[in-house]
């Protein structure tokens, strides 16, 4: 059997929040070294530099290709520039993985217009600045792949509304885009992950609410960054060539289904 090409190689991607913001792997980091993994030249985006120098250190020691852009991307000019940034070193751009997010907890009545402001801004202004620089580079060599990450918390209610809502905004925005670029064979998919363990959580969690998430699904086991970062690279691989405007749970199947509350943790029976 000859040996496999790499899914991606010859491609350029930028991915936004690639450095993870505490030990361990978070989305982002997944993501970068998956695509690098896969032959992709990445971008390493995130407003903390030494976030995205560790990501690009694990992409290097493995043989990859990666640099490090340091930006705020929900300033217009920023995404302006690591876009450029990306062109001017690898040539040009292909994939786009917008993967910056934050969140507040808190109903309509508990959250500040600041707080709600900041939420939006980040989650969902950020991905709109980033796709209008990225998409004029992308018609330019023929089409690309836009990668919007939101949150299974964007498809049913959450203990979040101000996140519920940024990241139901971030499914429209998703939906629109496939639609209005797909002519120019710009491909936009979603990726919503479940309850995920990462290096944001994990400063709130303890032994008893990890084992509470994992056994919230049918499958009752916990999801990690890497999980995320294998659906990335579907979805810019040309396997998905004919995959544009969905929406892809990553949730151990959370969102098909409600579980009956009542039973024993690791026995519960579920309903769809």
């Amino acid at each position: 059997m000859p040996e496999r090409r790499p899914r991606l190689e010859g491609k350029v991607a930028i991915v936004t929040g690639a450095g993870s913001s505490g030990p361990g792997i978070g989305n982002g980091k997944a993501i970068s070294v998956l695509l690098a993994r896969e032959g992709a030249k990445v971008l390493l985006v995130d407003a903390v530099g030494e976030r995205a120098e560790e990501t690009g250190a694990t992409i290097l020691e493995e043989g990859g290709e990666a640099s490090v852009f340091q930006a705020n991307v929900t300033v217009d000019a920023q995404c302006n520039g690591l876009v450029s940034a990306a062109v001017e070193r690898y040539g040009r751009l292909d994939i786009l993985v917008n993967n910056v997010g934050i969140s507040k907890r808190g109903t309509i009545l508990e959250v500040t217009e600041e707080e709600w402001d900041q939420v939006m801004a980040v989650n969902v202004k950020s991905m709109m600045l980033t796709s209008r620089h990225a998409i004029p580079q992308m018609e330019r060599t023929g089409g690309g792949s836009i990668i919007n990450i939101a949150s299974t918390a964007g498809l049913r209610a959450h203990h979040s509304t101000p996140y519920t809502a940024s990241k139901a905004a971030v499914v429209g925005l998703t939906f629109s885009m496939a639609a209005d670029h797909g002519r120019a064979n710009i491909r936009v998919n979603c990726i919503a992950p479940g309850l995920v363990y990462t290096p944001m959580v994990a400063p709130r969690m303890d032994d008893g609410l990890r084992e509470k998430r994992r056994d919230a699904s049918p499958l009752g086991t916990e999801g990690t960054g890497w999980d995320i970062g294998y659906a990335a690279v579907y979805l810019a691989s040309d396997e998905a060539r004919w995959v544009t405007g969905v929406v892809l749970p990553v949730d151990a199947g959370l969102t098909v289904t409600t579980p009956i509350t009542n039973e024993p943790a690791g026995q519960q029976q579920w309903t769809r």
